[in-house]
């Protein structure tokens, strides 16, 4: 098999996990830096430190205690960062180093629920779970205050920023806003307009009004001199955060006409709303992917938690409750950036783009995203209404296909600048739409599977694949089933069509795997064999072969000439999910459920390398163009990217050989130059005991060898003789050797101290073998000499008679 691929063919040996895109933010606030340049986003027991730009999660900061952080702050001068957690511990971390500076009590007895720093970065309020709310000095390390009479949870705390007027603003369960006079420790004020929750608060630039938004859907304007409403603006949506926009910018594209007061929403119904103050009117709507919905209930997969304002990077960032964080141009509102902080259960992935630049990925939603991978921006395409369950990608990479549990599927076209857009769907199955395959010679049809037990081919139209008239598409097109044949008994996972688009085969849970003729579904053969169900179908890329992995744990090689068994691999302990064809068709990859992705070599059927990159179980797996990179997808919510390290690591073998040989040649060459000190630290590094004994007797050979060895053994240092006493452990377990041994333990008991023997690591290991070798090498020893002296005596003996015997002949 695989003669076709040519005696060129490289085997792969091993992947190794270039990139890993896991969950970095699960719910909370969500905090930029002043400069810009880093997000802290909270998730769990972590609070991870991202970089903007590329989205590269930089660091996590991680509780001892393992318990989930409640709320955290970083300083505005970007220096102190402080985090609370359920263990009622306040932690101050040197975030940039990763380290945790100091912990302390939180003096609450419930944990805190919000953070907030002063403008000058010296004081920290605590709004606790408690009802009280707590002061810091930072510099002094001490509570300065112990604020009592709120009403619940204080969820919201806010220093005036006019530090000069020592106010704190907080708002609690009762929802009134309480100022605070920090000179008097007592509430001088208690406003009270909202009827639910007060979600945030915003400052004029003179400090004399401030906006207060609330999820009983209204932003009221407040009067701090005469601590009266001025004028309540009706938003008729749940705001969870009111941002007032700059008076010297110029968002003349926002609708702001008129100078004035003008601050922006962001809510329950996922839309950026501008608002004027003076006439409490909307002036600007952004616009969204999305169908705008009225009723909260239908928008509650679109809100916003959070939004601020990032002045150094001229943006203003959203957070939804999908956990996705969005950067908006802060004058046009236009989408600059998109990252997705929590991916949830990924069922499919695949390169996209003409050089791989690009991932689909197809989670536990209606929506696909699209990653660029150099900078982490990610595309969230709506179409779909229940979730997506496969993927596929044409040939070229600029289209691909999507099925969904909303029995459709849809095609999508990634334009020049990126952007992706639905240019094609068809619906026609009566269930959820389990499996894609696109042809791969041409963009010409699409081959669906589904719940209903049927296959489906669908043709593409020429418009949609010619590029004159793609650009002109404003609405998708309808496809319509050309062939509908019912394929299966139960449900099929799997369909796959062949390199020549000639062929289609599918696998189903009724443990059966079926070749169909591409034009009319007609049925060529059944492959019989799988004990359990059967997970995926691929086509070789060279040869007449079909690859089937199922629920049995083995992954099977069929001819398509006589629908026989030709190989079985065996080594998953659990079901074999995905597999794909590599190193052109010579080798297979295969995902199980265990988490675990295993490479195989067909000639051999020897698993070459077993590599542990997930948690749980393996559903997406695709090669790129090159063959050099492989992307698996997975139920632990992580997709991670494996880059081929063969050549890497057999330059890096090579590399070790041809040094190991150089050395070798420099030991040989010292040794024949009597240079022992060199040659023992040479054999030293090279880790070889056996070369460090030849340099021994080498050296004990010479004429005043005892006293040469003491020489070079003296003048090592400690971790050469560390090393030299773990070899001579293993030399004197053998009687041939043990001479050597002996002397340089000998050697070492006479220049080293007890004291500093007693220093040496795996000292006591290496007296405890040595001692009942050496009482052996010992009690020989003594067995020997007394033989000896029973020959020397005999051979005396000898002698005598002899000599008296001669005497007498003699005379």
């Amino acid at each position: 098999m695989a003669t076709a691929a040519g005696s060129a063919v490289r085997f792969k040996s091993n992947y190794a996990v270039s990139r890993k895109i896991e969950p970095f933010y699960k719910g909370g606030r969500v905090q930029v830096s002043r400069d810009g340049k880093f997000m802290f986003c909270p998730c769990g027991t972590k609070l991870n430190v991202i970089d903007v730009e590329t989205g590269a999660l930089l660091h996590s900061l991680e509780q001892d205690d393992q318990e989930d952080i409640t709320s955290f702050v970083l300083s505005p001068d970007d220096e102190i960062l402080v985090t609370g957690s359920r263990a009622l511990l306040l932690k101050q971390w040197n975030w940039r180093e990763n380290k945790c500076v100091r912990t302390w009590k939180s003096v609450h007895i419930a944990p805190v629920a919000a953070m907030v720093f002063d403008s000058t970065s010296t004081l920290l309020a605590t709004g606790g779970c408690d009802s009280t709310i707590k002061i810091w000095d930072m510099i002094k390390q001490y509570c300065t205050h112990n604020l009592k009479g709120s009403s619940g949870v204080v969820h919201l705390v806010e220093f005036h920023p006019d530090i000069s007027r020592l106010q704190l603003f907080s708002s609690s369960m009762d929802y009134k806003i309480r100022i605070w006079d920090l000179n008097s420790s007592k509430c001088v004020a208690v406003l009270d307009g909202h009827f639910s929750a007060v979600t945030s608060l915003a400052f004029t630039a003179d400090g004399n009004t401030f906006i207060s938004s609330g999820r009983d859907k209204i932003c009221m304007v407040w009067n701090l001199k005469t601590r009266e409403s001025k004028r309540t603006v009706p938003i008729y949506e749940s705001v969870e955060a009111a941002i007032l926009l700059p008076e010297q910018g110029d968002f003349s594209r926002l609708g702001v006409k008129k100078q004035g007061l003008h601050f922006l929403t962001a809510g329950s119904k996922g839309v950026l709303k501008i608002w004027e103050v003076a006439t409490a009117a909307c002036v600007y709507t952004q616009p969204v992917p999305f169908e705008p919905v009225e009723s909260e209930e239908e928008a509650s997969e679109h809100s916003l938690t959070h939004c601020m304002l990032v002045p150094e990077r001229n943006e203003i960032v959203t957070v939804s409750v999908e956990h996705n964080i969005v950067l908006y141009d802060a004058q046009t509102l236009q989408l600059r950036k998109q990252l997705v902080g929590y991916n949830d259960e990924v069922l499919d992935v695949k390169f996209l783009g003409p050089g791989d630049s690009h991932i689909v990925v197809a989670t536990n939603s209606p929506q696909l995203k699209v990653f660029e991978l150099s900078t982490s921006h990610c595309q969230i395409l709506y179409g779909h209404s229940e979730t997506i369950l496969a993927l596929d990608v044409f040939r070229k990479g600029l289209m691909f296909v999507s099925c969904a549990k909303d029995k459709s599927i849809r095609v999508w076209r990634m334009n020049k600048d990126g952007r992706v857009v639905c240019v094609a769907q068809g619906l026609g199955h009566a269930h959820g739409v389990g499996a894609v395959s696109c042809s791969r010679l041409k963009e010409s049809f699409i081959v669906t599977s589904s719940q209903d037990c049927t296959i489906k081919v669908w043709n593409i139209p020429e418009s949609l694949t010619s590029k004159a008239k793609t650009a002109l598409i404003s609405s998708p097109e309808t496809l319509h089933a050309q062939v509908t044949e019912r394929g299966h008994d139960k449900d099929i996972n799997s369909v796959a069509v062949s390199p020549n688009d000639k062929l289609i085969a599918t696998g189903s849970q009724d443990r059966l795997a079926k070749l169909w003729s591409c034009s009319d579904c007609s049925l060529l053969g059944v492959f019989t064999g799988h004990k359990r169900g059967i997970w995926c179908v691929q086509f070789s890329p060279v040869d007449q072969i079909l690859a089937t992995s199922s629920a049995d744990g083995t992954l099977k090689l069929w001819g398509l000439q006589d629908f026989s068994c030709l190989k079985t691999f065996e080594g998953h302990d659990a079901s074999v999910l995905k597999i794909i064809f590599v190193s052109r068709g010579t080798q297979l990859l295969s995902g199980g459920s265990d988490g675990l992705l295993k490479l195989w070599t067909i000639k051999t059927n020897e698993c070459v390398k077993t590599l542990d990159g997930h948690e749980d179980k393996i559903w997406g797996l695709h090669s790129n163009k090159q063959d050099d990179m492989v992307v698996t997808a997975s139920s632990d919510s992580s997709i991670t990217l494996w880059k081929d390290v063969t050549e890497i690591e057999q330059e890096e073998a090579q590399a070790k050989r041809e040094e190991q040989i150089m050395k070798e040649q420099e030991l040989s060459n010292l040794l024949h130059e009597k240079r022992y000190l060199k040659a023992l630290g040479l054999a030293i590094s090279l880790d070889r005991p056996h070369t460090v004994l030849m340099v021994v007797k080498a050296i004990l050979k010479e004429s005043d060898g005892r006293k040469r060895l003491e020489e070079n053994i003296a003048r090592l240092r400690k971790d050469q003789k560390e090393a030299v006493l773990t070899f001579l452990v293993t030399w004197n377990t053998n009687s041939r050797n043990c001479h050597e041994a002996q002397a340089v333990i000998e050697t070492l008991l006479k220049h080293e101290a007890p004291d500093n023997l007693l220093q040496y690591s795996g000292i006591k290991s290496a007296v405890e073998s040595l001692l009942p070798y050496t009482e052996r090498h010992f009690q020989r020893l003594s067995r020997l000499l007394q033989a000896s002296m029973f020959i020397d005596f005999m051979w005396q003996n000898m002698k005598l008679s002899d000599v008296s015997h001669q005497e007498d002949v003699i005379l």
